[in-house]
């Protein structure tokens, strides 16, 4: 079993009440955020925002204890619950998204990397089951790029090598959302990369001193950093090019950053350790014994970690994320998730 810890009644009064705030905040949308027509979403993701799409499109195993908490069994989300995604559709209190490989439903999935993007197909497949007004009203949400970055060090990669790739990234993801404007695509809510040189895989495969005050590795987060700057400066360029489009920028990395940098304050007592996998402290992950796999190890319901298996979140971190996504405080231009929906 991974380590558990103890908490002093004030954290533990803290993390309690910030989380089931959050949570009601989420499952109780208020009327104005409430769409009067049920929202058309496309979502052009990683793994981090998919709600199947690897089981449905490629058969791929995630099985238990991946989704034990809220739904209680496996949906192919590589969580113990609910994703960031899933916290904002239900802040529209709409039904939750399911790829489109998998559903006949309106509200749809893709999941996708810009590496090897899909997005023209994707959208082809998807547009059988909606209106040209559809495409129009819909939101597309783009969450791409810490697999882009992640590969290009797996591969052996230094950090220069590394950085002299963004721009291509950027400008294949730009060329993606014009594809998209083209089909009639106005809408658009582009999440920025989250901080990957803190990820428990990164930190547990990675032999480099050359850590931050926090315990992240500084080339990654570097390297992220440089990405989003490019990615920001995409969305103003498009926005001078695409005037009839809204556009809006959403900073992950700011948010996700600081649930590591003030982890005490939100109770999370080892920002940088997995919920679920092997290798105990201090990150509890192994690539040979990952999640869900014979020999890993997961800590117990109503643990307080931030990781769920050294690569993605738990429901716990992802609902305090999308609170702050909601609060527009992030977000560039702030607005309101609900904008695009017809009320």
């Amino acid at each position: 079993m991974a380590t558990l810890f103890l908490y002093s009644n004030t954290f533990s009064f803290f993390f309690i009440t910030l989380v089931s705030l959050a949570l009601l905040i989420l499952r109780q949308p208020s009327r104005a955020a409430s769409c009067t027509a049920r929202p058309v979403i496309f979502n052009f993701g990683d793994s981090n925002s998919d709600t199947g799409g690897l089981v449905a499109g490629l058969g791929y195993p995630i099985g238990f204890p991946n989704g034990r908490l809220f739904f209680r069994r496996s949906t192919g989300r590589l969580s113990d619950g609910r994703l960031l995604i899933d916290f904002l559709c239900q802040s529209l209190n709409t039904s939750l998204l399911r790829p489109y490989l998998d559903s006949l439903g309106r509200t749809r999935s893709s999941s996708s990397a810009i590496s090897n993007p899909d997005h023209s197909s994707s959208l082809l497949v998807q547009g059988m089951f909606i209106s040209n007004n559809g495409f129009k009203n819909a939101l597309y949400m783009i969450d791409i790029g810490q697999n882009d970055i992640a590969r290009s060090f797996a591969r052996g990669n230094s950090y220069s090598q590394t950085v002299k790739l963004i721009p291509q990234i950027i400008t294949e993801i730009k060329s993606s959302i014009k594809r998209l404007y083209d089909e009639g695509g106005r809408r658009f809510w582009i999440h920025n990369t989250g901080p990957l040189g803190c990820l428990p895989q990164k930190l547990s495969m990675v032999k480099s001193k050359d850590l931050d005050q926090h315990g992240c590795l500084v080339s990654y987060n570097s390297a992220a950093t440089l990405f989003n700057q490019g990615l920001d400066h995409m969305c103003e360029e498009l926005r001078t090019e695409l005037r009839d489009a809204t556009i809006i920028y959403i900073d992950i990395y700011a948010i996700k950053y600081s649930l590591i940098a003030n982890s005490n304050q939100y109770g999370f007592k080892s920002p940088l350790m997995a919920c679920c996998g092997y290798g105990g402290t201090p990150y509890n992950y192994n690539v040979k014994i990952t999640c869900g796999h014979k020999g890993s190890n997961v800590c117990e319901e109503g643990s307080r970690f931030i990781s769920w298996d050294g690569i993605h979140y738990t429901e716990t971190a992802n609902a305090i994320v999308a609170m702050k996504v909601l609060s527009m405080h992030y977000s560039k231009p702030p607005t309101p998730f609900h904008f695009f929906c017809r009320r």
